[in-house]
């Protein structure tokens, strides 16, 4: 997980809340049109089967250090299986945002979030990365709130991302959002940050 030392943005969407004792997946029309701080328009929506090429691009051009952070661990470039497991999600079990800017006539991912629920189905585990020229513009806020928003309406009561101790965007952005930084008890090499989603919001 990546990025941060952003301030909160308002946000809105057109997810439903899904109905007691059952969980809905987000559309794939589910989509939202946002302001960066400097004015850029980005666009949030549903990851899609189709987006693998702008997927591979994205990690691809992320730096070596933004890599790490996401991955912890060495990766250049995201082999087939890998680009299907990020893409081909079924919004349910697990759930996944893209932030894209309009490239003259083509999109550019610049942001990605997602979240997968383990076998309690009350609990998730929850990414972020950005693209290192588009740090510190809001768009890790806006990424994780939809994403925290989706949690919650699908019944998820904790949500966690597993990070590397000297990633200090990470840590900015777990604090502004309200995650609880702890060692990881199985790893003390890497940090947990932990979310209540039944606490009281402010």
């Amino acid at each position: 997980m990546t990025n941060g030392n952003e301030s909160a943005s308002a946000i809105g969407g057109n997810v439903a809340p899904a109905p007691k004792g059952s969980i809905s997946p987000i559309h794939d029309d589910a989509r939202w049109s946002e302001k960066l701080r400097d004015g850029t328009t980005v666009l949030i929506r549903a990851i899609r089967d189709e987006d693998a090429e702008l997927e591979r691009r994205f990690i691809e051009q992320l730096s070596p250090q933004s890599r790490r952070f996401r991955f912890l661990g060495e990766i250049k470039s995201p082999d087939p299986q890998l680009l299907r497991q990020f893409t081909h999600v079924d919004q349910v079990k697990e759930v996944a945002f893209v932030a894209l800017i309009a490239v003259g006539t083509a999109e550019r991912e610049i942001g990605v979030s997602r979240y997968s629920v383990l076998g309690d189905g009350v609990t998730c585990e929850c990414a972020i990365a950005v693209s290192d020229e588009w740090h510190n513009q809001g768009l890790a806020t806006l990424l994780m709130n939809h994403l925290i928003d989706v949690a919650r309406q699908h019944g998820i009561s904790r949500m966690y991302s597993v990070d590397a101790p000297d990633n200090q965007g990470m840590r900015d952005l777990a604090e502004h959002l309200g995650f609880v930084r702890t060692r990881d008890p199985n790893d003390a090499r890497q940090v947990l940050h932990t979310l209540d989603l039944n606490a009281p919001t402010v």
